[in-house]
């Protein structure tokens, strides 16, 4: 065959277009898929799918008419079970079908690293009535987050004060939540110093660390980011060892292997385990300039089963996303001789549409020391302009 492996990409945003580009330069045929056309990863991809990830029938579809050596999921919600089916006939899902279940939903994922795995986790209650919202709240205490069991970008997250405020984060969350489940986490407001993306890789030769990540958030969403983070030799240790347990359970049977994105809360010396994504991660874009080795390159490396450096090393860098402020089918940008002037890069990422806070591209700065990475980054960001034709 004229490549080296035939990948199936399940969903196409700004994180997959980074992927396939990764996966192309090691010779790879990528299939992109999405439920909407052109895409940012279909613009780069060998070919395209447009079908809804939760319409089990078409996702089965796609695998059994493209034979792919890799099915490699990208967003949350897909329809699960079609993978585990695929999984059980021979079908590579990456990192695993039991990874891609159980982190699809922040309830499955907690109970595996709390319950099973003794990981330190917020307290927390699951609720799917705003009754049991209330009642999760008399256990977690006030300030408390709340979000759906299934979203992205922060979709339908609130932190609510009092009790007062509870109705209105339950029916934001169940508004923005995604897939077929209404039910949403209630989990205690940790009082942080800081919060890390713990960039880890599973591959042929072990496991792997990425430095790790600071990133800062609003309405649950990340805004920028920063590598390497400070963070005490005890700290690192105790991340470290979370993050091996939680993706060596992940991979199951299987080589299980891949980037996966850990997020953890640091206080004082104590790590708090936070969330997992299999996949890279948003935060993770500041590796494109940080590393020699972006997130995209490691994930795309560990499934083709080729060589990961046991040390990787990361320079003072930064990124901070530029964002939509509106609705809009018609777009243009511009300010960005001006935002790059500093020596900051800029990422558009190429999304047909817009929508308020819709992450549209991202700007990244390499520096002496991180302080002085984020500035540019939002400098050079806050420069770009973009332009709404309707």
């Amino acid at each position: 065959m004229p490549f080296t492996a035939k990948i199936l990409l399940l969903g196409s945003g700004e994180l997959g277009r980074e992927f396939v580009i990764s996966a192309k330069r090691l010779g790879a045929y990528v299939v992109a898929c999405d439920a909407y056309d052109n895409a940012p990863a279909m613009q780069v991809a060998d070919s395209r799918e447009v079908f809804s990830m939760l319409d089990g029938e078409q996702l089965r579809s796609a695998i059994e008419t493209h034979q792919p050596d890799y099915v490699v999921p990208e967003v949350e919600a897909i329809r699960t079970e079609v993978l585990a089916e695929m999984e059980a006939k021979g079908v590579n899902i990456v990192p695993s079908a039991r990874a891609t279940q159980l982190t699809m939903n922040r309830d499955a994922i907690r109970d595996v690293a709390a319950d099973e795995l003794g990981l330190r986790t917020s307290v927390y209650a699951y609720a799917k009535n705003l009754e049991e919202v209330r009642a999760g709240a008399v256990k977690t205490g006030f300030p408390c987050i709340i979000k759906p069991v299934m979203s992205s970008s922060g979709k339908g997250q609130s932190t609510v004060r009092s009790e007062d405020e509870l109705e209105g984060a339950w029916d934001y969350a169940v508004a923005n939540m995604r897939g077929d489940r209404q039910r949403v986490i209630v989990e205690q407001f940790v009082d942080f110093d800081y919060e890390i993306t713990l960039l880890t890789v599973r591959h042929r030769d072990g496991v792997s660390f990425c430095p790790p990540i600071g990133h800062r958030q609003e309405r649950g969403d990340y805004q920028e980011s920063w590598q390497p983070t400070a963070m005490s030799d005890e700290a690192i240790a105790q991340a470290q060892d979370m993050a091996r347990k939680v993706v060596d359970d992940l991979a199951g049977d299987g080589g299980g292997y891949g980037l996966f994105g850990v997020e953890f809360f640091v206080k004082g010396e104590e790590v708090i385990f936070s969330e997992l994504s299999p996949r890279p991660h948003d935060t993770g874009m500041v590796t494109s300039v940080s590393q020699n080795l972006t997130e995209f390159d490691l994930h795309a490396r560990a499934i083709m089963g080729l060589h990961i450096p046991e040390l990787i090393r990361a320079r003072p860098a930064a990124s901070a996303v530029i964002l939509a402020d509106r609705d809009s089918e018609t777009l243009s940008y511009s300010g960005l001789a001006e935002a790059m002037a500093e020596g900051a890069d800029i990422r558009i990422f190429g999304k047909p549409t817009s929508r308020p806070y819709r992450r549209m591209g991202v700007a990244l700065a390499c520096a002496g020391s991180t302080d002085e990475a984020r500035r540019i980054a939002k400098d050079a960001a806050g420069k770009v302009r973009i332009s709404y034709g309707d």
